[in-house]
């Protein structure tokens, strides 16, 4: 194959794969480069970059499938990357060779718009006309070869979720390398020619940037072009030639915030003029019936919560035997490593303890995390998740977000950290920075070990198995309810977000092709562990310190002595019966002489002391020392708070939100000094009071970091402050209002 003349021999070629949203684009990236992926970020920002290999007749060229944009008028951070992109000013990667352009073949006036905007680059272009199928259906008849012969380029007919129309994809792009075809673009007025020579000239003389055609549109059509936030501080100049190039346009009767979209729909509807047929008459679609349902005021959100009930509890259902069967796993390499170091306690301990419990604090979880992300991407393209962000728009807006932060709140509920990375869909800033701000509130999976340690423990004893479900249900709203008036609290006080109009396309409902479900589950949990996992991981380790140091010799040689004399005495035996016994390191007498020795290390540690130390901090929402240690240990992951426990009761760090004896111990637990002595600790109000901490509480180094690169360190700094203490408050009205009405 003969590539570009243009092209050095060594140089990658890059095909960029463009398009509205919800035009079947992520799908055809899927088909075309099957697993051959890899996913990023984009240097300097958070935006992921979804590149691929696809194979051509001259052997494997890169595949960039960017973010969907309805126009180059890059307000979000996603649209900026797509015109950064396209225009080479990404760092480390060159403007893409040829850019393939999805669209929707239903909708092909509004979509070509995007195409046209593409166009000024000068780029070579293949026009993807998807999801041909629902246009034929609305009776919608497009002559693909008069279009093309019209705008120049090749145009392909495609159903991508039935993969039709690969092949002619991969034959266009061939195509096209071996001869250059670009499409027609518009011929601009007089005064918008003059006003760009004016815009022109003006960078020229104030920046080294050679801006394209394009760049110097966006600076005099969009009303805050992210050109001018890449030119940095040399835009005074620039701003006052841009005031004037806008005045030439309204002198010439042109608004410049919409001379571009009049002119280019005006264009564009002469080129596509007797292309598009419309046979037989518009017939109410299968979708718009469909929504008369499900977007109604009373029944659509009736539904809404529903499936949203549904959804989670099917995560927890179906995620058991997975979590067990990789804890078991974990386990099994605890019982091998534990032999291997056995000569040196504390590496042992670091091993067993710290790094393979570090591994099993996020592992554990993943089986959850996967089937929420399974149930999201299905969600997604069956089309009714813009439903349900429609449908939230209305509950949101009184408090300054709009239905875009539904996706990033409603990820949050598997795991923060994807949540607050798809917040970079939001346009405006200060409404992108309060969804990061709430999204820690949501419940997410880590928390659910203390849920159903605690609602297993004393609430199913009690009320029944349905209300236990209940209440498991009902916890996670608890971050929910208090998220968004702190919502309403940050945009009408401190962001002081302006009210920004809320504009969503509605796709059409379709059959979801599992391949890609499943692949985007995939994904979605590959970038969990690597994101999250490294930093729990690593916290985690600090926190195996704090909890194993210091550790003298004389604390467990007393354990042991005042074991073997109980024991002894117990079994009216000698001390010597009960060390031989001992020495038996399987035998039940070794265990709980380990366990108590361990908890009595716990006790003396640098956490324990410091759980002490701070005791009466949370005296007031009824928490013991060592409900205090769990949960400053649970700071790396909600759920080592299980373990903690285990530990301190004596029980062993290997025990499970499930486990009787730790359900047992924690329900007979008593105070063991102060004014409550002999008292039960995990009386209902502290029950209720430590299930609402873990429900506002923020115990997620994971999380903190990622708002720290998102928002910056000052934001994490407030947001761990604010919900520690909210968590603090919550627990101790808990506390006192319970022991007052029971």
């Amino acid at each position: 194959m003969a590539l570009l003349p243009s092209l050095a021999p060594e140089k990658t070629i890059r095909i960029a794969l463009i398009g509205n949203p919800n035009t079947g684009k992520t799908t055809l990236f899927n088909n075309l480069t099957g697993l051959r992926q890899r996913v990023g970020n984009y240097p300097g920002v958070t935006v992921a970059r979804k590149s691929g290999l696809l194979k051509l007749r001259g052997g494997n060229v890169e595949l960039i499938d960017l973010p969907g944009a309805y126009s180059l008028s890059a307000a979000s951070l996603d649209e900026r990357i797509v015109v950064d992109a396209l225009c080479g000013q990404v760092s480390g990667m060159e403007a893409p060779d040829v850019v393939a352009c999805v669209i929707d073949a239903s909708n092909l006036l509004r979509n070509l718009f995007l195409a046209s905007q593409v166009a000024e680059l000068g780029i070579p272009m293949v026009l993807i006309l998807n999801q041909y199928d629902v246009a034929r259906r609305k009776n919608i008849h497009i002559d693909h070869k008069l279009l093309s012969k019209r705008l120049g380029v090749p145009v392909v007919k495609t159903v991508a979720t039935r993969q039709k129309g690969t092949e002619e994809i991969v034959e266009a792009i061939n195509s096209v390398l071996d001869n250059p075809s670009r499409m027609e673009v518009i011929n601009w007025p007089e005064p918008v020619k003059e006003a760009t020579k004016m815009l022109r000239e003006a960078v020229g003389a104030n920046t080294k940037n050679n801006l394209s055609e394009t760049e110097i549109h966006r600076i005099l059509f969009d009303a805050d072009s992210a050109i001018l936030d890449r030119l940095g501080n040399d835009t005074g100049e620039i701003r006052l030639h841009l005031g004037q190039a806008r005045g030439i346009l309204f002198k010439a009767g042109f608004n410049p915030m919409a001379a571009e979209a009049l002119l280019q729909y005006e264009h564009l509807g002469g080129l596509i003029e007797g292309i598009v047929k419309h046979s037989g008459l518009a017939k109410t679609s299968r979708t718009e019936s469909i929504d008369h349902l499900m977007v109604h005021r009373g029944w659509g959100l009736a539904i809404f919560v529903g499936m949203m009930y549904l959804v989670f509890l099917s995560v927890y259902t179906w995620a058991s035997p997975f979590m067990d069967f990789i804890q078991s796993g974990i386990d099994w390499f605890q019982g091998m490593a534990g032999p291997w170091f056995a000569a040196t306690p504390m590496l042992q301990s670091l091993m067993v303890d710290g790094v393979l419990e570090g591994v099993g604090a996020f592992l554990g979880f993943l089986p959850q995390i996967m089937i929420l992300f399974f149930f999201i991407a299905l969600l997604e393209d069956t089309g009714y998740m813009a439903r349900a962000a429609f449908l939230m728009d209305k509950m949101f807006s009184w408090c300054g977000l709009n239905g875009k932060s539904f996706v990033p709140l409603l990820s949050s509920y598997a795991c923060a950290v994807p949540g607050i990375m798809a917040t970079r869909t939001i346009e405006d800033p200060k409404a992108r920075l309060a969804t990061i701000l709430i999204a820690p509130f949501m419940s997410c999976s880590a928390r659910l070990p203390v849920y159903v340690l605690l609602i297993g423990a004393f609430i199913e004893p009690v009320y029944g198995s349905f209300y236990a479900g209940l209440a498991l249900f009902l916890m996670h709203f608890v971050g929910l309810a208090v998220a968004i008036p702190t919502a309403f609290v940050l945009n009408k006080f401190i962001l002081k977000t302006r009210p920004q109009p809320f504009l969503l396309e509605l796709p059409a409902y379709r059959v979801p092709r599992l391949r890609d479900v499943a692949w985007r589950m995939f994904q979605s949990g590959e970038e969990f562990v690597r994101r999250a996992g490294t930093i729990i991981f690593a916290i985690t380790i600090i926190v195996w310190a704090l909890l194993y140091f210091p550790r003298p010799a004389t604390v467990g040689e007393e354990i042991r002595q005042n074991f073997i004399e109980s024991q002894a005495q117990f079994q009216n035996t000698n001390p010597e019966a009960v060390q031989t016994s001992l020495a038996e390191t399987d035998s039940d007498l070794a265990k709980r002489l380990e366990y108590l020795t361990d908890s009595a290390y716990l006790e003396q540690s640098f956490m324990g002391r410091i759980g002490k130390t701070i005791q009466p901090v949370f005296d007031p929402a009824g928490f013991d020392w060592k409900i205090t240690v769990g949960v400053l240990a649970s700071f790396p992951a909600r759920e080592v708070i299980i373990s903690t426990l285990g530990v301190i009761y004596s029980l062993g760090g290997d025990v499970d939100e499930g486990t009787g004896d730790l359900r047992e111990v924690v329900a007979n637990a008593k105070w063991q000094e102060g004014a409550r002595v002999g008292t039960p600790v995990y009386t209902m109000p502290v029950v209720v009071g430590i299930l609402v901490f873990f429900a506002l509480c923020s115990q997620c180094g994971a999380t903190l970091a990622v708002i720290t690169k998102e928002a910056g360190f000052r934001w994490a700094v407030l947001s761990f402050t604010f919900m520690t203490t909210l968590a603090w408050l919550g627990a101790v009205l808990c506390y006192q209002i319970g022991i007052r009405l029971i």
